[in-house]
């Protein structure tokens, strides 16, 4: 026998749950939504690390002077690297310094605007060709809604000739009627 809720209804099993979780259609739109999600964001990063972030580094890097971005460090707390000699050198141990690394943090930033921009592009171009083909649509109904008109105003006037055309035999058969009953009638002439 199968359990009851509070409320009387039958209690569902996990996997029945499940199972109906997993087959709602807008689930699996969600899924394929995901994946493709998953292959665009190597798209934008291959883009954006390998073409945009180098020449933006480069330029950075004219701009202040350093190699590159990855070369921008404030320190906190230095710690050198020991010569042969055990005496420390000028050459600084970043594993064991403690510092902020702007150079990092600034292709950070980088990085995000570039996909923000990026992404924002492609979902202008998606928007303006779904108004696109909105617009279309609207177009296509309202153009069957002119033609269902114009038909509907062809079949009335096509109505409206017959009655016209019964309404002016009509006195045409009154009289044709009259004279009938006239002749038929010779007493109330007289």
């Amino acid at each position: 026998m199968a359990k009851k809720n509070k409320d009387g209804t039958e209690k569902k099993g996990f996997w029945q749950e499940f199972k109906e979780f997993i087959s709602r259609g807008n689930i699996l739109d969600m899924a394929v939504g995901v994946i493709i999600g998953g292959a665009f964001t190597a798209i934008v990063n291959a883009l954006c690390n390998n073409v945009l972030r180098p020449l933006i580094n480069g330029f950075l890097a004219l701009i202040l002077g350093a190699n590159s971005l990855s070369e921008l460090f404030t320190f906190i707390k230095p710690v050198y690297v020991m010569g042969a000699d055990g005496n420390p050198t000028t050459e600084i141990d970043l594993t064991n310094s403690i510092y902020i690394d702007w150079g990092a943090f600034i292709n950070a930033v980088i990085n995000f605007i570039l996909i923000a921009l990026v992404l924002f592009l492609i979902i202008k171009v998606v928007m303006k060709l779904s108004a696109i083909r909105q617009q279309a649509k609207e177009s296509l109904e309202a153009a069957a809604e002119k033609r269902k008109a114009e038909k509907e105003v062809a079949e009335g006037s096509a109505v409206a000739e017959k009655v016209i055309e019964s309404a002016e035999n009509a006195p045409k058969a009154e009289a044709v009627d009259a004279d009938k009953a006239a002749n038929d009638n010779p007493e109330k002439e007289k």
